[in-house]
C-alpha cells in the first residue's frame, strides 16, 4: 500500500463520497477511482460497496479504516520529526571528549550551541583520550574530541588547535615567578602524574625518553583537578596541556610554559570515515570550530 492509496481510501471512507474526496485530495474522479481500484486489486477484494446513490465500507474496508488512520498519523509524525531535525529544531548529538577539553573549553562551546539550537539534546561522555577513540569507532558517539590519533587510524581527524604542555607549580615556588622553565629544571622536583593509560602520561614519558629524561613520578591520580590541588598544596609539580592552565590557576597552582623540549600535540574532532553525520552533529562541529578560534589559549 502506498501513501497515495491510503490517503485516497481514508478520504472516501471518512466522507463516504467520491465527489467530496476528490475535492479534498484535488484529484479528478477518474484518478481517484483508479487509485482505489489499484488498492483493492493489490489487497485482493473490494473495500467499498458502491451504488448510484451511496458509498459504504465493506467489512474488509471497516477493518482497514483504523489501521489506515494509525499508519497515516504515524507517517505524519515521522515526517514532522524529520523536518524538525533537518531544520535543527529537534534531534540530539552525542559527544565524547577527553577531560581536559570537557572541563575547560567544552562548556562555553555548548552554551553557544544551545543558544543557537535550543531544541537539540546533547549527551557528553567525559572520558580519557583512548576511550574517546573507542567510542567513536564503536558508533557509541557521533563526535569525539581528542588528541590526533596515530597514523593509520580509521578515524577522520579535523584539527582544532595545537596544545602545548605547561609546567604546574605551587604558587610560592620560585619557578612560578618565571616566564617559562625547562624540563630538566622541572624534573628536579617530585612529579605528580595522571595514571596510565592516560594519553597525557604516555605522551610525556615517550617524548621525554626520546631526550634521555624520565618522569620522577611520586604521586599519581586519575583526575586533573586532584593533580592541581596536590600541586597547589606543595606536594610536587606536574605538567598539563595549555587548555588546563586556567583550571590549574583556579585550583591554586601556577603555570608557566615548558621548553627544552617543547611538547605539543594537535587536538581536534574525530569522526568515522565511513559514516555521514546527522544534521545536528554537523552543526555542532561547525559551532565547535568557530568557537575554538575565538579562545585565547596560553602558548
Amino acid at each position: 500500500m502506498t501513501l497515495k492509496q491510503l490517503r485516497a481510501f481514508l478520504a472516501v471512507a471518512q466522507t463516504l463520497s467520491f465527489a467530496q474526496a476528490c475535492e479534498q485530495l484535488h484529484l479528478s474522479q477518474s484518478a481517484l477511482s483508479l487509485t482505489i481500484k489499484a488498492l483493492e486489486d493489490q489487497l485482493g477484494g473490494r473495500l467499498f460497496s458502491r451504488t448510484t446513490r451511496s458509498v459504504s465500507l465493506t467489512p474488509e474496508g471497516e477493518a482497514l479504516l483504523p489501521l489506515a488512520r494509525r499508519l497515516l498519523a504515524e507517517w505524519s509524525r515521522t515526517e514532522h520529526e524529520l523536518r524538525q531535525r533537518f531544520a535543527l529544531q529537534q534531534g540530539h548529538v552525542s559527544v565524547a571528549a577527553m577531560p581536559s577539553f570537557a572541563g575547560n573549553l567544552l562548556p562555553p562551546v555548548l552554551r553557544v550551541f544551545r543558544e543557537a539550537h535550543p531544541g537539540i539534546r546533547i549527551r557528553v561522555h567525559d572520558v580519557i583520550n583512548e576511550e574517546v577513540l573507542d567510542q567513536v569507532r564503536a558508533r557509541q558517539v557521533e563526535v569525539g574530541i581528542a588528541f590526533e590519533p596515530p597514523p593509520g587510524s580509521p578515524l577522520q581527524f579535523t584539527p582544532l588547535y595545537v596544545d602545548r604542555f605547561h609546567a604546574v607549580l605551587p604558587a610560592d615556588s620560585a619557578l612560578a615567578m618565571q616566564a617559562d622553565t625547562d624540563w630538566a629544571t622541572l624534573l628536579q622536583y617530585p612529579f605528580i602524574a595522571l595514571q596510565a593509560p592516560s594519553a597525557v602520561r604516555v605522551m610525556l614519558e615517550e617524548r621525554l625518553a626520546a631526550h634521555g629524561m624520565a618522569l620522577p613520578v611520586e604521586i599519581e591520580s586519575h583526575q586533573l583537578a586532584t593533580v592541581g590541588r596536590m600541586v597547589a598544596c606543595g606536594l610536587g609539580v606536574s605538567a598539563v596541556p595549555a587548555l588546563c592552565v586556567r583550571q590549574m590557576h583556579e585550583l591554586g597552582a601556577r603555570c608557566v610554559a615548558l621548553r627544552a623540549p617543547v611538547i605539543q600535540r594537535p587536538v581536534g574532532i574525530l569522526t568515522r570515515r565511513d559514516g555521514e553525520l546527522s544534521t545536528a552533529a554537523v552543526a555542532f562541529c561547525d559551532t565547535l570550530q568557530q568557537a575554538v578560534t575565538g579562545f585565547d589559549l596560553p602558548r
